[in-house]
């Protein structure tokens, strides 16, 4: 008799653990296989983790596996390895770890191969004799054997469409057509075109990195200026992993840049491509998925996500914009993508190449002290200097008058560009009209009633929101405290700067880019391709624009408020505000056109803003990373934070205690390479009506393992109902 160790497809550390079934005789199932076996008083998914001649459980407890569901395996081999790390790094269950590898749809039947009947002749001679004896008036019948004779095969629903569906049944009954069912791929970006776009010849920079990448498997950090050609770069590396007889991953930060990137290599590599993230319909996500299994796709690209497509014998993961927050994942199951990556690397020798022309400092630090090889591009492919930057004192704005978002330079410069027919993009990293609503008589500010959190006033909508759960909220004509009528609008955010370039600009068309305009399937894409075919002369838009597009006509970029990052409460806020300045400045003169770029500031003598104008990443490497080592933050230490939430808000702080007194304990007997321990109410202290706490602990990297071993255990034997423990390790918001 056989037996199957399976993990049940239930989202808790307490049952997630193996379970032994009985292996029917007439089921064939291997490792990796989804099955359907009774668990209680139900009948539920797993995953079949074991195959085994033996079982610790005895005989009259065990129950049998009721069916195999899909007929193949769906963890492939390295997945099962890289679960067991995400269990012993992040404290991620198997069965957490199992739903990342999968489209979530397919879980409980939700998402099936899609099916579609296909027409042909079943013989051309016969057909052609058919058609002779047709009357005049069957039209219907004979445009549709005219069309299979020209054409070989054709949709039904198409053909049933285009003449009649009584028709087709007729021609099926007289055996004159064949029915013939078959499975068909949705596949995402169909208008992306797949014209096939010959190999740049590379610089001796390029050709130099990708020798050395393809050579010896390791992992590097590119370090290339904006425009340096780093894309060029990874499809060489690619194609060279591929004709080795490999697979490989390419991980871009966000969606909007996904349509790019895969128009790049379909044209490179065609149907070898694969594209996974989280803006593809459920039956598109699994049509990829189910091609990359099959071995139909050898490529994946795609956002975070995409780490754990089903590939075997991985040769590269190249991760772009490596320094991009959006790797991190900030729900649960909560990991980092670059860890993932550099364990997958180290397990099955593969290269991971991570490139940005704004490294983070963690990676800057590994590059330097040899974890990773550095290698640099200082130079544009064009030659061109990188655009100049011009810093705007918005104070001195205000002091001469002008009360505006624009300022006087930044207007001037804008109507220069639109006169000479080039593009402008405008960033602000905060969407919405307004980022608050006030009452200037007494102070009260419109908060979410589930979240501790201001709401956003949306004008379109005329609505206030919660960007945390969502709620939305009439908006307030006075004060429901005191009844005054003076409610104040607080900072602006992209709605209301695309508002002022209409009034500024009226015959201008203006576009917008932020996640109010992108809830759609494929509007990243939509509004990236109207820009890109000049239909506006001007982009607004968040970070989403701020990375990795490439368009020929910007000319000049405009920085609305470039103090928004620098002010928030992070250790990384100097940090972000350099990437994101040297990142959005990249995206003029990218062609054989001067660029420039007009940053708009209240505090003017920032050094960053210094460092950001000359594009001196050193020199902000040098100063950050001295004050990081003097007040011991990452990468000179690590953070752990235990977040813990619920309903109940005595139960919350009691379960706090309890974890914060064994903390305690453990610093004891660590305190020399123990930096900070501290407790308290999450700086956001309520979201979807959970009341949130935390626990920070900041250590030095040598107790690393002994500190997360002990808060895992800690974790695992200290629970209460209707509370959520999580731990977050260098997490990249604190909030």
């Amino acid at each position: 008799m056989k037996y199957a160790s399976v993990i049940v497809d239930i989202a808790s550390s307490q049952v997630d653990k193996v379970f032994d079934y009985i292996i029917p005789d007439d089921i064939m199932v291997s490792e990796g296989f989804r099955v359907l076996v009774p668990f209680g008083n139900r009948s539920i998914e797993g995953i079949v983790i074991k195959i085994s001649d033996q079982t610790s459980v005895v005989s009259h407890k065990l129950k049998s596996i009721i069916k195999a569901i899909d007929g193949f395996s769906v963890i492939t081999e390295g997945q099962f390895k890289i679960a067991e790390f995400l269990k012993e790094k992040y404290h991620i269950g198997l069965a957490d770890s199992f739903r990342l590898f999968l489209p979530s749809q397919m879980r409980s039947g939700k998402v099936k191969d899609l099916v579609v009947t296909e027409l042909s002749l079943t013989n051309e001679d016969e057909a052609k004799i058919y058609l002779s004896k047709l009357k005049s008036n069957a039209t219907a019948m004979r445009g549709i054997i005219e069309f299979l004779l020209e054409n070989g095969t054709a949709n039904q629903a198409q053909i049933n469409k285009k003449f009649s569906a009584s028709a087709t049944n007729k021609l099926a009954e007289d055996k004159i057509i064949v029915k013939t069912e078959k499975v068909v791929f949705r596949s995402p970006y169909k208008e992306l075109t797949d014209e096939k776009k010959p190999d740049v010849v590379l610089t001796q920079t390029q050709q130099a990195i990708v020798d050395k990448i393809t050579e010896t498997p390791a992992k590097y950090l590119i370090h290339g200026v904006t425009g340096s050609g780093k894309t060029e770069v990874y499809m060489n590396i690619i194609k060279n992993v591929i004709s080795g007889g490999k697979t490989a991953i390419m991980l871009v930060p966000e969606i909007s840049l996904t349509p790019q990137v895969l128009f790049n290599f379909r044209s490179r590599f065609g149907d070898n491509v694969a594209i996974l993230h989280s803006g593809l319909s459920a039956g598109e996500r699994f049509d990829e998925w189910k091609r990359i299994l099959m071995k139909k796709a050898n490529i994946v690209v795609g956002a975070r996500s995409a780490i754990f497509a089903p590939l075997e014998n991985v040769g590269a993961i190249i991760i772009d914009e490596e320094h991009d927050n959006s790797y991190v994942s900030e729900s649960h199951p909560r990991f980092n993508t670059i860890s993932v990556a550099e364990f997958m690397s180290e397990s099955f020798g593969c290269s991971l190449v991570l490139g940005s022309a704004t490294p983070s400092l963690e990676s800057y630090h590994k590059a330097i002290t040899g974890e990773y090889h550095l290698l640099e591009m200082k130079e544009r492919v064009n030659k061109r200097p990188l655009p100049p930057l011009k810093i705007v004192d918005m104070g001195k704005e205000i002091r001469d008058g002008n009360n505006g978002i624009f300022s006087r330079e930044l207007v001037d410069a804008l109507k220069k560009t639109i006169e000479s027919g080039n593009q402008a993009m405008i960033f602000l990293n905060r969407r919405g009209y307004a980022s608050f609503l006030m009452c200037k008589e007494c102070g009260w500010v419109a908060k979410c009633s589930d979240c501790d959190v201001s709401l956003v006033y949306h004008r379109a909508e005329n609505a206030l929101k919660c960007h945390y759960c969502g709620n939305r909220f009439k908006v307030f004509d006075v004060c429901p405290v005191c009844g005054s009528a003076s409610i104040k609008q607080g900072a602006l955010g992209t709605q209301k700067v695309c508002e002022e370039l209409a009034n500024l600009f009226p015959d201008v068309k203006v576009l917008r880019m932020d996640n109010d305009t992108t809830q759609t399937k494929d509007a990243h894409l939509k509004i990236l391709t109207k820009f890109k075919n000049g239909e506006a002369q001007i982009l607004v838009g968040t970070q989403m624009i701020a990375k990795g597009h490439d368009f020929p006509q910007v000319t000049l970029v405009g920085i609305i408020d470039a103090d928004v990052s620098l002010h928030q409460s992070s250790f990384r806020a100097v940090e972000k505000t350099f990437q994101l300045i040297t990142q959005v400045a990249g995206r003029a003169g990218r062609a054989d056109k001067t660029g420039e770029i007009i940053l708009q500031t209240y505090a003017p003598r920032h050094y960053i803003y210094k460092m950001a104008q000359a594009y001196d990443y050193m020199a902000f490497y040098k100063k950050e990373s001295n004050i990081r080592e003097v007040t011991l933050f990452p990468p000179f230490a690590t953070i752990m934070r235990i977040l813990v939430s619920g309903e109940n808000e005595k139960d919350v702080v009691n379960l706090t205690k309890t974890y914060y007194e064994k903390m305690q304990a453990l610093q004891k007997d660590n305190s020399k390479d123990w930096v900070y321990l501290g407790v308290m109410k999450s700086p956001i202290g309520r979201i979807q009506n959970k009341f949130r706490y935390q626990i920070l602990v900041r250590i030095k990297p040598n107790i690393e393992k002994t500190v997360f071993d002990y808060v895992y255990s800690m974790l695992d034997e200290n629970k209460a109902n209707n509370v959520t423990s999580f731990v977050e390790i260098n997490p990249s918001n604190l909030s």
